[in-house]
């Protein structure tokens, strides 16, 4: 895993002040003609934290980040990154960020190696230290055996690995991640995780933009959640989960044809709604503001019936649930590189 040092989180920034966020939006405003891609957004970013960020289609997350990275101008509004304005001091800004898309910003006819080279020199590295910052980098990221193939050979993970190395060769105090995983096989996505994970232990700033509500669950301390160009949940992914309804037992009964006996069994723990919706179904769920003791109380009256179980068990709210919940849109959501807004 890369090895960087690690930043005080007290270092005082030249517009910002003592301990500030690593990343800072206040209110801003963002329009392609009609189209007004963001209507206010405002949020923070801890220092040594990875900020999850969910939304679906054209919800303006990648505006967002674009305006962070400085290739687009904010209408209105504040934006800090690492301290510096994106407006005032947009050179500052880059020198603070590393930035990473789905696809990797690599020359493939080069060796990873080289691509590291040719990175560490475009930073303002001496022939000498780029080619010392390589060797230690293929180190950190498991890659000297490749460090002397051609790019074009290397595996999607082994790819994202470089690119992301190409990203330290100068270390930055803010990474954005624009679905770091997409198109990864299971190994290699669980590969990309270590490094967040890594980089977030190194005191790097990571906003992770991604498809999967799984890799925000499991990477992000902090998530929000973007919709028509505003932030519309922020929290915790438990704290979102929470807001839900909390937990809910879900009952599998053997013989599926059983559903309506058990919903009878059960009594006033089925809510109305849910009683309504029993046709078609092979389990039952409600919800269990009691946790264990719902659970219980279930088992305790099916039982007293006789009714055999296929499962029974709590159930926390997904991030999947979360994301329906506040947008209205199914399925997993979409981050799309090219957003239009």
């Amino acid at each position: 895993m890369p090895s960087l040092d690690r930043p005080d989180s007290k270092t005082p920034h030249p517009e910002t002040g003592v301990g500030d966020p690593a990343v800072y939006v206040e209110d801003v405003r963002k329009s392609f003609g009609e189209v007004h891609a963001l209507r206010g957004i405002s949020f923070t970013a801890d220092r040594g934290r990875v900020l999850g960020i969910l939304g679906p289609n054209g919800a303006g997350k990648t505006t967002t980040v674009k305006i962070l990275s400085t290739l687009l101008r904010p209408d209105s509004g504040i934006a800090r990154v690492a301290g510096h304005d994106v407006r005032k001091d947009p050179a500052a800004v880059r020198r603070s960020i590393m930035m990473t898309g789905q696809f990797a910003a690599l020359d493939e006819n080069l060796s990873g190696r080289e691509n590291l080279e040719l990175f560490g020199r475009l930073m303002g590295l001496g022939r000498k230290d780029a080619r010392r910052r390589a060797d230690t980098l293929l180190e950190e990221f498991d890659l000297t055996g490749a460090g002397r193939r051609a790019v074009r050979h290397y595996s999607g993970g082994m790819r994202r690995r470089v690119d992301i190395a190409c990203g330290l060769v100068v270390r930055p105090e803010v990474v954005f991640l624009d679905e770091p995983t997409t198109g990864l096989d299971p190994r290699s996505r669980q590969g990309v995780w270590d490094l967040v994970t890594a980089l977030k232990n190194q005191g790097i700033t990571v906003l992770l933009t991604t498809q999967y509500l799984e890799e925000a669950d499991v990477l992000s301390d902090n998530i929000i959640v973007i919709d028509k160009g505003t932030v519309i949940a922020e929290g915790t992914a438990d704290a979102l989960k929470q807001k839900t309804g909390g937990s809910y037992c879900e009952i599998v009964p053997l013989d599926p044809t059983q559903l309506s006996r058990v919903a009878e069994a059960l009594g006033d723990l089925v809510p109305a709604a849910v009683l309504a919706d029993i046709g078609g179904h092979d389990r039952l769920s409600i919800p269990a503001p009691d946790g264990a003791a719902t659970l219980s109380d279930a088992l305790r009256r099916l039982d007293g019936v006789g009714i055999e179980l296929a499962d029974i068990g709590l159930r926390r709210p997904s991030l999947d649930d979360v994301f329906l919940s506040l947008t209205g849109h199914s399925g997993t959501p979409e981050i799309e590189a090219g957003e239009s807004q």
